[in-house]
């Protein structure tokens, strides 16, 4: 008998699995590719915590694998020492199934363990979980979520003392705990209801909201640019069913926002989002009911925060009228160019400014930063690494960092989190059309006037998806061949550096010299083309997918779009590399 099969007798044997779940497994005893699928081996925890289908297994987001995680990261505190620990923990959950009933169960385990515990009451954004490890001085957060992934999945995302998600040796630590602790009975719990009659749960509510509330709104730059317009300007918002409803709108009022139309069927918090096939505000399709709305009301701005309320996506009026969205690499260059413009007109740009992004978004937020006197550095992909980056420049007083994003349309602004704040985003998003409506431009028009200052580029990203456990096999396999046998051109264009983020090193292909970068430690492959275009190529750190990143640049936006479309060729091949 196999392991898995081992392991699925195991669980059906188990008393902590209720009649439902022991009916779950019964279901498919008689199907060993499914029994397989389920419990090969466990969740892979990574620097993101977990992802997963919800599901009776050891591969699937259930109460028992979040007990599991969260005894072994009650450990890794504990491991920390005893005035550590009575720090405790912040735990936050969004609107999807079973994410309640999963942070009460991590809640009922760090109580079992000794540690304190801050419950948020009800569900809310991600960006108020990292604020709360903060401003409680807790010793780490956990946050259920799945962020804008389908219904049927789960997370559980984890958090240190500095409000970032976790360092990778923190990580590592946990799964290794997990590797050690055994599922069912080695774990510690209280339950819910005698941890919280003992004061070793409390709970966080309106006090909290207040004052990260009161962080966001200090972020506003130029409230005159919106009561300029307020009269005539008009906008959408939705939260695909999720934990922006709430805050996203008050703060878009303490802006000054007159004619604001929130997606009423989108208001709704449903955890299995039926009003759109995945609630992923990085899809323009995901923007269907937004825009009947938009057309309805002829708004200047849509404006869509994911479920769990750290990335936010827009989408503007073209010349023939057609809504259309901006892209987060574009998105995050027209607010860095903002808010430098905006602080310096305030008087509010700190000495030594910084901007920071990963290495997988445009290079125009580089052109656009140093041209303004902003120094910019690039990060592996992950807030946790812009966030360390942050406090270690301001720790060592190098700089201030005033902005940090990634392409994937998360942005993170001010000294109160340390992960992407769709909240605050919006504010300050919103701010900005209005300022520019103020000039009489839309956004595409602001767009078009940066490319025409700094350059024209073009990014496109491509999702090679390789499902189940021969998906893991095939992208360990493509990573390897690329390594084995590293390209000498793309598309017929000539590769001028080669670059393996692994170990830190780059090739330069015409003199074969080997120089060491700063980032290290990273499985990322980047190709620098002899014609300027960067070509990045990772494993997804919570979906299974290959990610190729292009970035290019030309002089126009036919030309940058021409040498997307070369380049998409040659990725989308990646997936027969053997």
């Amino acid at each position: 008998m196999s392991d898995y099969e081992q392991e699925y007798r195991r669980w059906l044997a188990s008393p902590a699995l209720s009649p439902e779940e022991k009916g779950e497994l019964e279901a498919i005893a008689h199907q060993p590719d499914a029994i397989r699928d389920r419990f090969f081996g466990m969740l892979e925890f990574g620097t993101a915590g977990l992802r997963g289908i919800m599901g009776v297994g050891l591969r699937r987001m259930n109460v028992h694998v979040i007990r599991h995680a969260t005894q072994a990261f009650a450990q890794v505190i504990l491991a920390e020492g005893a005035q550590a620990a009575a720090q405790g923990v912040a735990i936050c959950y969004d609107c999807r199934v079973n994410s309640q009933a999963f942070a009460r169960a991590a809640a009922e385990v760090m109580a079992g363990n000794g540690i304190p515990v801050r419950l948020f009451a009800a569900m809310r954004p991600t960006p108020e979980l990292s604020f709360a490890v903060r401003e409680y001085g807790c010793i780490a957060g956990l946050n259920v979520t799945a962020s804008h992934n389908p219904p049927e999945y789960n997370g559980y995302k984890v958090y240190w003392s500095d409000g970032a998600q976790l360092p990778p040796q923190h990580a590592a630590a946990i799964a290794a705990q997990m590797e050690q602790l055994d599922l069912f009975d080695d774990i510690r719990t209280l339950p819910y209801d005698q941890a919280l009659a003992e004061g070793r749960v409390t709970l966080l509510g309106e006090e909290t909201d207040q004052k990260f509330l009161a962080q966001v709104l200090s972020q506003i730059n130029d409230k005159a640019a919106m009561a300029q317009v307020a009269d005539t300007f008009t906008m959408v918002y939705t939260p695909f069913h999720g934990t922006g409803y709430q805050q996203i709108p008050y703060v878009l009022g303490q802006l000054g926002v007159k004619h604001l139309h929130c997606v009423a069927e989108q208001m709704v918090i449903d955890g299995t989002f039926p009003t759109v096939k995945s609630p992923n505000p990085e899809t323009p399709e995901s923007f269907a009911l937004a825009q009947k709305l938009a057309r309805e009301v002829d708004a200047d701005l849509i404006l869509g925060s994911d479920p769990d309320a750290d990335r936010v996506a827009i989408q503007v009026k073209d010349k023939n009228g057609d809504y259309v969205q901006i892209t987060g690499n574009q998105t995050g260059v027209l607010l860095l160019d903002y808010l430098i413009g905006a602080k310096g007109r305030a008087g509010t740009m700190p000495d030594r400014p910084v901007a920071l992004k990963s290495l997988v978004t445009t290079d125009m937020a580089r052109v656009v930063a140093e041209a303004n006197g902003v120094k910019s550095y690039n990060t592996f992909t992950g807030f946790k690494f812009m966030a360390e980056k942050k406090n270690q420049l301001e720790a060592a007083g190098e700089g201030h960092v005033i902005f940090s994003y990634e392409e994937s349309i998360g942005y993170m602004i001010g000294d109160y989190v340390r992960d992407k704040d769709a909240v605050t985003a919006a504010l300050l998003l919103t701010e900005m059309t209005a300022w520019y409506a103020a000039q009489g431009m839309t956004l595409l028009d602001a767009l078009e006037a940066l490319y025409q200052k700094y350059g024209y580029h073009g990014e496109q990203t491509l999702n090679l998806v390789m499902p189940g456990l021969a998906g893991m096999e095939q992208m360990a396999a493509l990573m390897a061949a690329l390594r084995k046998d590293p390209p000498a051109d793309i598309a017929g264009t000539p590769v001028a550096c080669q670059k393996d983020y692994q170990d830190g090193s780059a090739r330069d292909t015409a003199t074969g010299t080997v120089s060491k970068m700063e980032l290290v430690g990273s499985n990322v492959l980047a190709y620098d083309l002899a014609d300027g275009t960067t070509i990045v190529v990772r494993p997804s750190g919570t979906e299974p997918k290959i990610k190729v990143y292009l970035l290019v640049k030309g002089p126009n936006g036919p030309a940058c779009q021409a040498k997307l479309t070369q380049y998409a060729a040659w990725a989308q091949g990646l997936k027969d590399l053997k």
